[in-house]
């Protein structure tokens, strides 16, 4: 498979040293990743306004002027980076979250106690489904009883993937974020492409620094996912950055299903990280709503994905 990157591979070409740095009030928040989708983009639907949208004044980015941007909370951090950036693409519809739901108010949590300093401040709701603990934002949790009713009275199921579908700490981040880079480089070293010093350097950094590192490696298609062949960011979310911090996030079991997909959409969950087939993102607002916050439609064989208009 054939793998796209809509604008990463633009975006890696400008990072540099440093480039992870932010305004002295950001730190960060946001999604995982599983497979990349091999996805076209499908044209726009016309804007539709959305519902009591904030508007954003810091504007740090050329479109700050699409909908997008105005549609952010007036307090979000913009990044000022081109990792930031780069992630805002690719993670960021959550950012655009309504219906009862909190969204986080910066693309990257930095470390442990800042995930639970927000996470600390959500109406949080738990229920076992499938044998698992779900506990996601009372509103996006509400909406998944709503969508699993819907199903169960059309003959589907939906059910969490496994333990840790929904609520993620940062620690989990850490772990699946290792997972590729501590095997990434044991390969890179093997074939003289990093030095050992290098690789240790790296690694001894935090999980937060070490992320512009990895990207600009990747630079020089020395790529981190699973299969070694792509950007990390298409086999999981740098740390700190999961939109399962956010408690809007579920990866589910039946994502396949078209069916399903279709009940969970209608009960304001989609797909929104084109990377992470089973992923689904609690946005709650029907989907004629979703271009007027800056989202556009695109599609992969049978299923839609709303990603940042960016």
């Amino acid at each position: 498979m054939k793998y796209k990157s809509f604008g990463y591979l633009a975006s890696l070409a400008m990072l540099g040293a440093g480039c992870w740095s932010m305004p002295p009030t950001t730190k960060e928040g946001g999604n995982t990743g599983a497979e990349r989708a091999n996805i076209s983009p499908s044209p726009t639907p016309s804007a539709k306004a959305s519902a009591s949208p904030g508007t954003n004044t810091n504007m740090t980015d050329k479109g700050q002027d699409k909908a997008f941007f105005k549609n952010l909370p007036s307090d979000f951090s913009q990044p000022t980076d081109d990792a930031g950036r780069l992630l805002l693409r690719e993670y960021g519809s959550v950012f655009q979250a309504r219906g009862g739901a909190t969204a986080p108010k910066k693309v990257v949590f930095k470390d442990e106690s800042d995930v639970r300093s927000f996470q600390s401040t959500l109406q949080v709701s738990s229920e076992i489904i499938g044998g698992f603990k779900v506990e996601l934002q009372s509103s996006a949790l509400t909406a998944l009883k709503a969508a699993i009713a819907n199903a169960k009275a059309a003959g589907q199921d939906i059910t969490p993937r496994g333990a840790d579908s929904a609520r993620r700490g940062y620690t989990e981040t850490v772990s699946l974020w290792k997972s590729r880079v501590d095997p990434g480089f044991v390969h890179w070293v093997g074939l003289g492409k990093v030095t050992q010093g290098e690789a240790d350097r790296i690694k001894a950094l935090t999980p937060y620094e070490q992320v512009p590192e990895i990207l600009k490696l990747e630079q020089q298609s020395i790529f981190f996912a699973k299969d070694l062949s792509k950007s990390i960011i298409y086999s999981v979310a740098p740390p700190g950055t999961s939109q399962h911090l956010s408690m809007l996030a579920l990866d589910v079991q039946q994502n396949e299903n078209a069916a399903v997909r279709e009940i969970l959409a209608k009960n304001g969950w989609y797909q929104t990280v084109s990377s992470d087939l089973p992923h689904f993102t609690f946005l709650g607002v029907p989907e004629s709503d979703l271009p007027g916050l800056g989202l556009k439609k695109v599609t992969s064989g049978n299923r839609t994905f709303w990603l940042p208009d960016i």
